[in-house]
């Protein structure tokens, strides 16, 4: 085979690192941060995509994966269960599959602390130039960098991301600390829909993974429309520096979390405001579109949000970057004598993917916008039927798989 230099040692790159590594690539994953990734604590959701990548790489896919839930239940202002659906669905975490999928590759093919600053191409491949002056040489290099990432904007023509019109705030609290008035809450996924807006809430597993009743967690999430000019002043920290890329949860002025206890205390449900109230820090994130123009440049090919961004609401970014690795690695091996072939065919599979996956998160979350587009209706049934859906059986992505 080769040699791959990946850049991103998040999810994405992991999956890429021992999918090729698997079909006999010799790879290195190269990461900025050099601290712990598994300090992440955000809830996914998860599809059976996802779970057959892992299988493909020797990670059991038991009960210890994460919460199941059998149930979606939709209040109304004064808390009253308005609406229910059966929901056979589970629930995990990131650090949960990052610490799967970090067990399984040597640390000798993983290097933190490590900035790239620019991608150079040659007759004989790809060279990765990092902060530190350090130099990397090979025959691909994976970006699997993320939302802002440095490889797209080295590599590929300025696609950016494009804000959507709203955050979602979000926080958690471990389940033996909810409060009574949440405990509804506990064992479903649960919903509260107006006109403008959703908020969700649902279990992952706890502190360690633990899956077992009393020692999970219970997240929300409140998706919020917020103009461009007033998500300007969230990202501005109290001495007046304004966060391009979105303000460190630290930084988020106290004033700014007040008003929205406010918002909370006057528009949800007693369920909603006693979990919210309950929560210590909660904090937002924008959300985003990306839609990449090219997935591959020369010997350079982009995965999982490096590509394409879609809007949290089909809860796909993890089973996106899993299939996008899986794709790659089966599209090199499909077409062993020609690196470029193989990166065509990769790129086909995975912009029609990740196109169809954009456009059905954007047509769910139109209604949130600031101001609102047309798409799905806010109606509770309509809602509960389409967050979480199985990807086979979403219209706009039939017949990619």
């Amino acid at each position: 085979m080769g040699r791959a230099l990946i850049i991103g040692g998040s999810l994405g790159g992991l999956f890429a690192g021992l999918l090729l590594r698997q079909a006999g690539w010799d790879v290195t994953v190269f990461e900025r941060s050099s601290g712990d990734l598994a300090s992440r604590g955000a809830g996914i959701g998860t599809h059976a995509e996802l779970f057959d990548v892992m299988r493909r790489l020797g990670i059991a896919v038991d009960e210890t994966i994460g919460v199941p839930i059998a149930a979606r239940i939709c209040l109304d202002r004064d808390g009253a269960t308005i609406a229910r659906l059966p929901f056979d669905k589970i629930l995990s975490s990131w650090a949960l599959v990052y610490r799967a999928l970090r067990r399984q590759l040597p640390d000798a093919c993983y290097r933190a602390g490590m900035q790239l600053e620019d991608i150079v191409h040659d007759a004989g491949g790809v060279a990765a130039i990092f902060a530190d002056g350090t130099t990397a040489s090979g025959d691909l290099l994976i970006g699997a960098d993320g939302l802002n990432s440095t490889v797209r904007t080295r590599a590929f023509a300025n696609a950016a991301p494009s804000y959507a019109g709203y955050v979602a705030w979000r926080g958690g609290v471990d389940e033996q600390a909810a409060p009574t008035a949440a405990h509804e809450l506990i064992e479903s996924y649960g919903f509260f829909i107006t006109p403008r807006e959703m908020v969700l809430s649902y279990l992952q597993p706890g502190t360690n993974d633990d899956h077992r009743p009393g020692k999970r967690r219970l997240n929300w999430l409140w998706y919020h429309p917020v103009h461009a000019r007033a998500l300007a002043k969230l990202n501005t920290d109290a001495s007046g520096h304004y966060h391009e890329a979105g303000i460190p949860p630290p930084l988020i002025r106290p004033d700014a979390i007040a008003a929205f206890r406010a918002e909370v205390r006057a528009m949800l449900p007693p369920q909603f405001t006693a979990l919210i109230d309950a929560t210590d820090a909660p904090f937002f994130q924008p959300i985003y579109d990306l839609t990449s123009p090219r997935m591959v440049a020369r010997r350079v090919a982009l995965l999982g949000d490096a590509g394409f961004v879609a809007r949290p609401h089909v809860g796909a970014g993890v089973t996106k970057a899993a299939l996008n690795a899986a794709w790659l690695a089966d599209a090199l091996a499909a077409a062993p004598g020609s690196l470029d072939a193989g990166l065509a065919a990769y790129e086909r599979k995975a912009s029609a993917f990740g196109s169809a996956l954009v456009a059905r998160a954007r047509f769910v979350g139109a209604y949130l916008e600031d101001p609102p587009r047309a798409g799905l209706k806010p109606e509770p049934m309509a809602v509960m039927q389409a967050i979480g859906q199985p990807l086979r059986e979403i219209p706009e992505l039939k017949g990619l798989f």
